[in-house]
């Protein structure tokens, strides 16, 4: 007998992707929807591939919703699924936990959404294959939920679905830690996991895998994302692909700039690698950060033009169309040349260059800073707020008033160093 079955989780319905406040056009609107988007995608694969059953292994939204729409797509998806005889097997993680989910909507009868009381068995007797699971009850699960799910039953093919931090996996939370002995010594064909966004094998005979996010939402989410479609025969899973849904890569895009002597070269190549980076996409839109890299004369031309090569980078973006390519922000990491002659202008007043050196490490200045500054960063609107994860914005949000004063120390020297060159 072979069957196959689609595995995915971490979805997070209309979560708010960063980076867009203010931002309008085609693009925008694409990266807003995207999760959305990836979601029917992978829906229409489904159908179109006639796989038996599909798993959601957590997180399918990414907290309360701001009203029903967010449940409302999910049910129509699920009708979709309903229609062509696919049944979901749904287990709620710490994002879409009872506690966190205060709207509810019914859901269509091929929708069996795993008890958040105690693990729960469900059937596929024509293809004999048990699934079981437990969903979240509240965000903070801190138990090793493995040890009371059900010994397997046998003769079946035992899935396992589980949302877990598996012990401290980096840069995720430890929601329901257990080892990844809990799991292969619990006697289960396949272990559908989620929670952490990097999809990855663990561990076969038995599959213990994590199918990583289906659409990226920021910068820390870079690359191709995916579910996974895996086929059984004869009691033995015997492959498992990537089902690449997503509708917009986030992508680091590094630019070195080393041996560059005009600021015209510069944007030259920023635009060549904008360019390169879209034709890698299979046709996706891709949301960029660019990287200025490497030693050169340019260095404080370059910072002091952060604002221009931001919008030069954009420029480069729609001359590829709409929904080519989209700019995150352009980040400048190059440093002077080696030997490079000081200029006066850097250095002058001299007392001034001293200011801009102690500020960092001022306790009187710093104490100024966050009053009047911190006063400031509080009266944000809250999308504002909630739309950054790096920059000098992110530092004053996060009261990192040192190297708030460092990065405007090192941008003011380099203007002083342009204009007076």
């Amino acid at each position: 007998m072979m069957f196959r079955f689609i595995h995915t989780g971490d979805i997070h319905l209309d979560s708010p992707l960063r980076g867009l406040a203010g931002q309008q056009g085609a693009a925008a609107d694409r990266i807003r929807t995207a999760t959305r988007t990836a979601f029917a995608n992978l829906v229409d694969y489904a159908i179109e591939e006639a796989v038996n059953f599909f798993i959601i292994a957590g997180d399918l939204y990414d907290g309360d919703w701001r009203d029903y729409q967010t449940g409302l797509f999910f049910v129509a998806q699920m009708g979709r699924l309903a229609k062509a005889g696919i049944p979901v097997f749904l287990l709620y993680g710490n994002h879409d936990a009872e506690s966190q989910i205060t709207k509810r909507l019914t859901l269509p009868e091929n929708v069996r959404a795993f008890s958040s009381r105690k693990p729960e068995t469900f059937e596929i007797e024509d293809l004999r294959v048990a699934l079981h699971g437990q969903s979240f009850r509240q965000r903070d699960i801190t138990d090793n939920l493995v040890l009371a799910y059900p010994a397997p039953i046998e003769g079946a093919f035992n899935i396992g679905v589980l949302h877990t931090g598996l012990g401290g996996m980096p840069g995720h939370a430890n929601y329901a830690p257990c080892s990844l002995d809990d799991l292969v010594n619990k006697g289960y064909d396949y272990w559908a996991l989620a929670h952490v966004h990097q999809g990855t094998v663990l561990h076969q005979d038995p599959y213990v895998v994590f199918c990583g996010n289906l659409q990226g939402r920021h910068m820390r989410e870079t690359g191709a994302k995916s579910a996974s479609v895996v086929t059984v025969e004869d009691g033995q899973v015997v492959d498992i692909a990537p089902v690449e849904a997503d509708v917009v890569r986030w992508v680091h895009v590094p630019v070195p700039v080393d041996e560059i002597n005009s600021f015209s070269e510069v944007i030259d190549r920023l635009a060549r690698a904008i360019e390169e980076s879209a034709g890698n996409a299979g046709g996706r839109l891709i949301a960029c950060r660019i990287e200025l890299t490497g030693r050169t004369a340019l260095h404080d031309q370059l910072l002091s033009s952060h604002a221009q090569l931001d919008v030069e980078a954009r420029a480069a973006a729609l001359a590829l169309g709409d929904e080519a390519a989209w700019i995150e922000r352009v980040v400048i990491s190059t440093e002077p040349e080696v030997g490079a002659p000081a200029n006066d202008a850097a250095n002058a007043p001299d007392d001034f260059a001293a200011i801009l050196g102690e500020a960092s490490n001022d306790p009187a200045f710093l104490a100024q800073l966050e009053a009047e500054l911190g006063e400031l960063v509080r009266k944000l609107p809250h999308d504002i707020r909630a739309d950054t994860d790096s920059g000098e914005l992110s530092a004053a949000l996060n009261g990192e008033y040192p190297a708030l004063v460092s990065e405007a120390s090192r941008y003011l020297k380099a203007r002083l160093a342009a204009e007076g060159a």
